[in-house]
């Protein structure tokens, strides 16, 4: 059963809105956090410095204590202090008997009841609409104990924090606001090569390849992004190019032939002719249909090698025993012309490749190579391993090839000179132009690659690399 691919419904909210919800969502968050952290620390602060002002107090307030029998009071009816003169007014001092009963008192003449019972340490208590913070501390003197209290008023402090959470509350959202604002215009800035990828994209063709982004910004992301495009949409023109060029070539190969076996059928057809002409037709008709197989031959190869339809069979392989067969097999061809075919290969040299693909390329490049090179010339074949390749290159004495065409060498239907083998009848030579492009295309799919190197009149030299595996 054939599983269906679920797909994702595109979302309505445009990229740089929804970039702007996670910019506010997080930093959100993050505010929120933090805002509660600094109140937390600030009120714990606060309460601390209360609580060490309360601790000091009571030690204050200890020396300014007397007794009376068993009986404890403030000798210093002004206020305990570190002068032991005025009364600190924030404060309310208690002294209470060892049973909780008051005893004394000073400070604030409106504060908190004495806690009860007392117990040592720190307390907060809420009478009302205020809260107070109660240090307890044991007294003893001579024969007489007690309790000392010493309490402090803490609404200012927690009107205090009670601002600063309001200042939490108006500027949180106001700095998310603030923060979305500016979010979506750098967001928007940001975006901005997209949405010129996207028209470009919208504007692009089949027919009309030439519209590019030109980006201009930083190298980053969005600009390598922009440049990777632009250089996506140069491959994709120069294989349409390429494709449009091998089509129209391909009909003009195609129909070449055709022609001229409909003009001598159509000749042959206008009047009864004796049967030796009809033979030397027919047999130039065959010479016509053999180069259309060839052809079709040849492209239905190079589509098959574009495709992948055809996977390697890899074996290894001897050059010295591989490439001496594919030369005797072209030698008939050399000695026509008076050429001198050689080759020098080391016996161990070995590679891995697919042997028909493999004598296909060879005899392409031995028959270009023969085809050129004038009678009495020479051809050459040499092999070593170089910077971790079998380079294996193959020369010829022929009258060499213009610079102006070793850019298009190994294109299909290219031809140098117009095809000047059509010029020369019966001479073997020329063809549809797809010979070195069968060649370049097999030393890709081993993982190679074919070059050529030449200069007018000093003949030229084609140059196998495959890799060592």
């Amino acid at each position: 059963m054939m599983k269906r691919i679920a797909r994702t419904r595109p979302s309505k909210i445009p990229l740089r809105w929804r970039l702007t919800i996670w910019y506010l969502l997080t930093l959100g968050v993050i505010l929120l956090l933090f805002s509660a952290f600094l109140y937390w620390q600030l009120r714990r602060n606060l309460y601390a410095q209360v609580d060490s002002t309360l601790q000091l107090a009571a030690s204050q307030a200890l020396l300014n204590i007397d007794t009376d029998g068993d009986r404890i009071a403030f000798q210093n009816i002004d206020g305990p202090s570190g002068a032991g003169q005025h009364p600190n007014d924030d404060l309310a001092f208690y002294l209470l008997a060892p049973d909780g009963a008051l005893v004394d008192r000073l400070g604030l003449e409106t504060a908190v009841s004495p806690q009860m019972p007392p117990q040592a340490g720190y307390v907060t208590l809420v009478t009302g609409d205020d809260t107070w913070r109660i240090y307890t501390q044991a007294v003893t003197t001579g024969d007489a104990a007690g309790w000392v209290q010493v309490a402090q008023n803490m609404d200012p402090i927690d009107e205090t924090l009670e601002r600063l959470l309001n200042q939490m509350t108006i500027g949180v959202p106001l700095a998310l606001v603030l923060v979305g604002v500016g979010g979506l215009f750098l967001a928007g800035r940001a975006l901005a090569p997209i949405a010129g990828i996207s028209r470009t994209a919208q504007s692009i063709s089949g027919s009309d390849l030439n519209r590019r982004i030109h980006y201009q910004g930083p190298a980053d992301e969005l600009g390598q992004l922009a440049q990777t495009f632009d250089e996506m949409l140069d491959r994709l023109q120069a294989t349409f190019e390429r494709e449009r060029r091998f089509t129209g070539d391909a009909s003009h190969e195609l129909r070449t032939p055709l022609a001229a076996l409909k003009g001598r059928i159509g000749v042959t057809l206008s009047k009864p002719r004796p049967a030796l002409e009809y033979i030397d037709t027919l047999q130039e008709m065959e010479g016509q249909v053999d180069r259309l197989i060839q052809l079709s031959n040849d492209l239905l190869f190079i589509a098959r090698l574009d495709q992948r339809q055809r996977p390697l069979q890899m074996g290894l392989i001897t050059l010295h025993d591989f490439i001496g067969a594919i030369m005797d097999q072209v030698s008939p061809l050399a000695e026509v012309k008076h050429i001198d075919l050689r080759e020098t290969i080391a016996d161990d040299l070995t590679v891995q490749g697919d042997i028909d693909l493999l004598i296909r390329l060879f005899l392409n490049l031995l028959d270009n190579a023969i085809k050129y090179t004038p009678d009495g010339g020479k051809v050459t074949v040499t092999a070593q391993v170089k910077h971790q390749q079998v380079e294996i290159v193959i020369s010829d004495t022929g009258p060499g090839i213009p610079a102006e065409h070793l850019p298009h060498l190994f294109e299909r239907f290219y031809r140098v000179e117009g095809d000047r083998a059509r010029l020369q009848p019966g001479s073997g030579q020329g063809g549809a132009g797809l010979g070195l492009a069968i060649a370049y295309e097999i030393a890709r799919a081993h993982g190679g690659q074919l070059r050529v190197e030449s200069l007018p009149n000093q003949g030229a030299t084609f140059v196998l690399q495959l890799p060592i595996r």
